[in-house]
C-alpha cells in the first residue's frame, strides 16, 4: 500500500477528506507535535482536532507495521521462490495482520507436523485424491510401504486425513469464514480451578460465568484474563462447536462419497485440533486488545479530568499531611509554591498538645498570611481537617486527594528539589502544590499511580504510557505554561521541548535571569528554529517586553496582529485593552495564503483574554461533619462526595470515610446511562445517598438517585 491509499483508507474510516490526512501525515513526518497542529495549523487539516491527528497518527503507524510485516513476508517468500504473481497481488491487498498471516502461514517453516510426517511418508497423491472428492472409489493399497511405517490401508488414509486437515486449517479462506463465527458468536466462559475456590475467592463472581465475547465489557474481560494469569480460573471463548464445523462442512465437503466422508472427518479434526485452539487463542487476543483500548480510554479521560482540576492559584498556603502517631507534617508555601518553613503537630494526641498544634497553626497562619489550607486525604485526615475548622483560621480549609504524594516524595525528581529534606516534608509540598496547581504538580509522578485507572497493570503498558503521555502534552499545552517559573518536568510536555531541552530551559534561566521576550528563548542551547515554531506558542512570558508573548497567539503572527493595530492607528498594547478597538476588526482583510478564518478567530479570541487558562475556576469543598470513618455510615444518609475514579461500571466517590464508595453504572441518573462519563467526571462534587454499607469487605454502596 502506498501513502496514498493510506489517505483514501484512513480518511473513509475516520469520515474525513482525504487531503487531511495527507496534510496531517506531511506535518506529523516534519517533526511537527498534536498539541502544536491542532492549534497552529488549523488551515492546513481543516480544523481537526488533537482527537482525530491522534486517530490519523495511530492508524499511520498500524499500517506502517502492516506494511513492515508485508515485506518481510514477500521477502521470506521470493527467497524460497514461493511468491507467485497471484499471492503477491493477494498479500499486496490484505488490510489486516490477521488476513495477511493467514495467507502466510501454509508456507510459513514450521517445525515437523503430524501433516509433514504423513507427506514424509509419501501420502500427500493420496490426500489429493480424496479432497477432490469425485466419489471414484480411492485405493490406498499403492501407498503401504512397511519401510516407511504405512502398514496398512487405514494407515494410509490416517495419514492423507492429517495432510487434508492442515490444508484446511491453513486456508486463508476458510480462516476468514471461521474468524467471523469466533468474532461474533463466540461465548466466553470462565470457571474456577478445581480445588482453589477458597484461594479464588477475589474472583467468585467469575467460578460460572458465560456471556457473549463480542459484548462483555472491558473491566470483565481483564478481570477474568487476571484471574487465568493467576491460575484461579480457566477460560474459553469459543462459537457453539456444532455451528462451527457445520459452516466448516459447507466449505470443503462435496457429495456423500467415501472420500467426502474422509474429508468431512479430516474437517472435524482440523476444527478441533487446529483451528479451534487457534482462532480461539486469537479471539481472546483480541478481546484482550479491545479491553486494553477501552480501560486506557477510561484513564486517559480521568487524568485529563484529574490534570485540568480547578487550580487555586498563586496563594499562600499551609499544607498538611496528617498523622496519628507520627503527628502531621506542616510545611508554608509562598505563593509560587516555594518551601518557606516546616514542622510538626500533633493535634489528635492529649489536649496539651492539641493546644499546642493550634497555636503553631495560628502563628504560621499569621505570620505567613496564609490563604488557604491544603489538608492530605490520607490517614487521619478528618480528624485534623476538625481540628483545623475548629480554629476559624481567616483561610478555606481544604481536603487533598494526595494518591502518589508518598511515589514523588521519594522520587529523584523530590529529592532534586529538596535534597535537604525527608519525605515526610517532601510529600507535604506537594500536597500544597497541588492545591494551588494540580497540573504543574501531578506532571511530576508517573500518571500509573495517581489511582485514576482500571486495571491499569493489566493493560499493554507500552499503549498505556503513549496514551498517557498524550493526554499529559494535550492538557499542558492547553493550559499554556509560564517560560519563567515552570519546573523541568513541566516544561517537558510542552511541544517540541522534552528532557533535555527543559533542563536546558532552567539552567539558562538560573544562569542568565528571567526571559524578557519569547525570541530570548532561541539563545537556549540546542533550542532551534524548528523547535522554536512548536514550542514558542505555548510558553508564555508575562511581564515581558513583548505583551503577545504572554497569550497563545504564535510569533509567526506577531506581525499580522501589528497589523490590525496599525490599520487602527494604536499599539498593539492598545488593541488587547481596547475591547470597542477589537469590534471595528473586519478579519476577512487579513486572510491570506497561509492564514485563514480559523486561525484569525483564534487570535481575536486570545486578544480578548490574553493566556487565558482553561481551567475552571476553584471552588472549596467541604465533607459533611457527621461522618468521619465507615461505622458513621448509615443507608439512607445523604452526603457530599468527590468523584475520585469513573469506571466502565461506575463511578468512585470520596465521602469523607478513608473509603471509597461505587453508585454503580445503573444508580447513576434517574434514565439509563450507557457511558458514566455521560453523567460525572474525576473531581466533580456530587450528591451521594448511602444504600448499603458492608464494613467487613470494606464496601460502600451509594446512588445518585436521590427522588
Amino acid at each position: 500500500m502506498k501513502q496514498l491509499d493510506y489517505a483514501t483508507l484512513i480518511a473513509k474510516e475516520l469520515n474525513i477528506a482525504p487531503q487531511q490526512v495527507n496534510a496531517v501525515a506531511k506535518l506529523l513526518e516534519e517533526g511537527a507535535t498534536i498539541p502544536f497542529i491542532a492549534r497552529y495549523r488549523k488551515e492546513a487539516t481543516g480544523s481537526l482536532d488533537e482527537v482525530a491527528i491522534q486517530q490519523i497518527r495511530d492508524r499511520l503507524e498500524q499500517l506502517a507495521e502492516l506494511d513492515k510485516r508485508r515485506e518481510a513476508i514477500c521477502g521470506s517468500l521470493q527467497e524460497r521462490d514461493l511468491l507467485t504473481p497471484e499471492l503477491q497481488k493477494q498479500i499486496d491487498a490484505a488490510q489486516t495482520m490477521a488476513q495477511l498471516e493467514d495467507l502466510y502461514l501454509p508456507y510459513r517453516p514450521k517445525r515437523r507436523t503430524r501433516a509433514t510426517i504423513a507427506r514424509e511418508k509419501g501420502l500427500e497423491p493420496l490426500a489429493k485424491a480424496l479432497f477432490e472428492q469425485n466419489n471414484k472409489a480411492i485405493d490406498a493399497k499403492p501407498f503401504i510401504n512397511a519401510e516407511k511405517g504405512v502398514e496398512s490401508e487405514a494407515d494410509a488414509f490416517a495419514g492423507a486425513m492429517d495432510i487434508i486437515a492442515e490444508w484446511i486449517s491453513e486456508d486463508a479462506r476458510i480462516r476468514g469464514h471461521q474468524r467471523y463465527l469466533y468474532e461474533n458468536r463466540a461465548q466466553l466462559q470462565s470457571s474456577v480451578v478445581k480445588k482453589k475456590e477458597e484461594e479464588a475467592a477475589k474472583f467468585r463472581d467469575y467460578f460460572e460465568w458465560q456471556e457473549p465475547l463480542d459484548k462483555a465489557p472491558s473491566h470483565r474481560i481483564l478481570a477474568m484474563l487476571r484471574g487465568e494469569r493467576e491460575g484461579f480460573l480457566t477460560l474459553h471463548a469459543q462459537p457453539n462447536p456444532d455451528e462451527a464445523i457445520a459452516a466448516l462442512e459447507k466449505l470443503v465437503v462435496k457429495g456423500q462419497g467415501p472420500a467426502a466422508e474422509k474429508v468431512r472427518e479430516a474437517a472435524h479434526d482440523a476444527y478441533k485440533r487446529l483451528l479451534a485452539p487457534s482462532l480461539e487463542t486469537e479471539a481472546l487476543r483480541a478481546a484482550k486488545e479491545r479491553a486494553d483500548h477501552d480501560a486506557i480510554q477510561v484513564f486517559v479521560r480521568n487524568l485529563r479530568e484529574l490534570l485540568l482540576a480547578s487550580p487555586l492559584g498563586q496563594k499562600r498556603v499551609l499544607a498538611v499531611d496528617p498523622g496519628f502517631r507520627t503527628g502531621c507534617k506542616v510545611v508554608v508555601l509562598d505563593a509560587q509554591g516555594n518551601l518557606k518553613h516546616n514542622t510538626t503537630i500533633y493535634p489528635t494526641q492529649s489536649d496539651r498538645q492539641k493546644e499546642q498544634a493550634a497555636a503553631i497553626v495560628r502563628e504560621l497562619c499569621q505570620k505567613f498570611q496564609i490563604e488557604a489550607v491544603a489538608v492530605g486525604n490520607g490517614t487521619a485526615s478528618r480528624e485534623t481537617e476538625a481540628f483545623l475548622r475548629e480554629l476559624n483560621l481567616d483561610a478555606p480549609v481544604v481536603m487533598v486527594d494526595e494518591s502518589g504524594a508518598s511515589i514523588y516524595s521519594a522520587s529523584e525528581v523530590a529529592r532534586d528539589e529538596f535534597p535537604d529534606y525527608d519525605v515526610t516534608v517532601r510529600g507535604s509540598v506537594s500536597i500544597g502544590r497541588r492545591l494551588q496547581d494540580p497540573l504543574a504538580e501531578l506532571v511530576k509522578i508517573d500518571p500509573k499511580s495517581i489511582g485514576v485507572g482500571q486495571y491499569q497493570h493489566d493493560v499493554d503498558q507500552s499503549a498505556l504510557k503513549k496514551s498517557l503521555d498524550d493526554v499529559v502534552m494535550s492538557c499542558v499545552n492547553a493550559v499554556g505554561v509560564e517560560a519563567n517559573t515552570a519546573s523541568a518536568q513541566l516544561l517537558t510536555y510542552v511541544s517540541g521541548l522534552g528532557p533535555q531541552l527543559a533542563k536546558n530551559i532552567v539552567k539558562y534561566r538560573e544562569e542568565n535571569g528571567a526571559f524578557r521576550k519569547r525570541e530570548d528563548l532561541k539563545k537556549i542551547p540546542r533550542f532551534g528554529a524548528k523547535t522554536f515554531e512548536q514550542a514558542a506558542g505555548f510558553l508564555r512570558i508575562h511581564n515581558g517586553d513583548n505583551p503577545l508573548d504572554a497569550s497563545a497567539v504564535h510569533p509567526e503572527r506577531y506581525k499580522l496582529v501589528e497589523r490590525m493595530a496599525r490599520d487602527l492607528g494604536c499599539t498593539v498594547q492598545d488593541l488587547m485593552r481596547d475591547p470597542a478597538r477589537r469590534k471595528q476588526i473586519d478579519i476577512r482583510k487579513y486572510v491570506g495564503d497561509d492564514v485563514g478564518l480559523p486561525t484569525l478567530k483564534d487570535i481575536l479570541a486570545e486578544l480578548d483574554k490574553p493566556g487565558r487558562d482553561p481551567r475552571p475556576q476553584f471552588e472549596a469543598f467541604a465533607f459533611s461533619d457527621a461522618v468521619h470513618e465507615l461505622k458513621d455510615l448509615r443507608p439512607g444518609m445523604t452526603l457530599p462526595g468527590i468523584v475520585t475514579n469513573v469506571t466502565n461500571f461506575g463511578a468512585f466517590v470520596d465521602i469523607g470515610v478513608h473509603q471509597d464508595g461505587l453508585v454503580h453504572i445503573s444508580q447513576l441518573a434517574d434514565k439509563f446511562v450507557k457511558d458514566p462519563n455521560e453523567v460525572v467526571k474525576v473531581r466533580q462534587k456530587v450528591t451521594v445517598k448511602v444504600v448499603e454499607v458492608d464494613a467487613a469487605r470494606k464496601r460502600i454502596a451509594l446512588t445518585m438517585r436521590l427522588g
